[in-house]
């Protein structure tokens, strides 16, 4: 994970933000931030992209593992799903918060 020196505390507060609304707000808080704030600077529309597409891929987990749930595997993930992508956006808002270029393992690149 790179950090870079030019990046503003108001560029690391806003991508952490993303990041940290992406677990209240599922998709929706990367998306607000990314249209707000994604044109003024690249570490905030970079950051709220890789927030916006793991709240997607997440979302597409969850789908799946409440499916599952009807062969009972599913009750096992489902829970395993949302703690791990609570520790993931906790883990990715440090980065960002940071300065450093967060990526999250096995994500969709939408």
């Amino acid at each position: 994970m790179a950090q870079y020196v030019g990046i503003t505390a108001d560029e690391r507060n806003m991508a952490a933000l993303a990041h940290g609304l992406a677990i209240v707000f599922g998709f929706l808080g990367p998306l607000l931030i990314m249209l707000i704030k994604g044109e003024q600077s690249q570490f905030v529309k970079d950051q709220s992209k890789e927030a916006l597409n793991f709240s997607i891929t997440i979302a597409i987990a969850a789908f799946v593992s409440f499916l599952l749930c009807f062969v009972l595997i599913g009750f096992v993930l489902l829970p395993m799903v949302g703690i791990g992508a609570f520790v993931l956006h906790i883990v990715a808002a440090v980065a960002a918060s940071r300065g450093e270029w967060y990526r999250y393992p096995l994500t969709l690149r939408l």
